[in-house]
């Protein structure tokens, strides 16, 4: 909704906390978070509210206008939204953390490869217009978002090609005004921002790195 230019008033409900349930429910019957709510339409998945916004916003292109070009995008976002949960175990959201080290096991080290293998390949198809997976900014780039923060956090070793493009997202405004806004939060979430051991998947101890700063 920020690189459409759309208005919006944010609601932020901390993790994790006696009263997250009963809050979140306050605004989705889901039980779950992100939740749009535009007048009395109530959008509660993160794609379908992607999708809300493109078509809100037609004049953000948040789709490619290609075709072939678009329904890639969907694929690849469609594909984020429904995979890579040992990553998404073994390298827990934290953007405001910095840590470098963790080993790398097999089945980790593969969906790495997957998501940087679909990285170069939309860059190269259909990237020479912008810095971005289809050129200018789209759903598709909103969708890896987080994950460009996680190679960041972890310290992912990868290519120039990959490497750029995380630098891309990363400069985005909207990018740093969210880790700026996490930075600012005071209250910690879940074991591992706790120092406990996170035990997971792959076996990773994620505590024995550094603390978030």
């Amino acid at each position: 909704m920020r690189m459409a230019g759309l208005a919006f008033d944010e609601i932020v409900i901390p993790l994790d906390q006696p009263e997250t349930e009963s809050r979140i429910r306050e605004h989705s019957a889901a039980g779950r978070v992100p939740v749009l709510r535009h007048g009395d339409l109530t959008v509660w998945d993160s794609l379908a509210i992607c999708e809300y916004v493109a078509e809100l916003a037609p004049a953000a292109h948040l789709w490619p206008e290609d075709k072939d070009a678009r329904a890639t995008a969907r694929s690849v976002s469609a594909e984020m939204h429904s995979s890579f949960t040992v990553l998404r175990a073994a390298l827990p959201m934290n953007i405001r953390a910095d840590r470098p080290g963790l080993p790398i096991p097999a089945d980790l080290q593969a969906e790495i490869d997957r998501i940087c293998n679909i990285w170069r390949d939309c860059r190269e198809n259909y990237g020479a217009s912008g810095q971005f997976l289809f050129g200018g900014f789209s759903v598709a780039d909103a969708v890896y978002a987080p994950v460009v923060a996680r190679f960041h956090t972890y310290r992912i070793s990868v290519d120039k090609t990959v490497q750029d493009y995380i630098d891309a997202v990363r400069s985005l405004p909207a990018m740093q005004e969210w880790a700026a806004a996490a930075a600012a939060e005071t209250w910690v979430l879940g074991r591992e921002e706790a120092g406990e051991p996170l035990p997971d998947s792959t076996g990773i101890d994620i505590s024995s790195s550094p603390k978030p700063r």
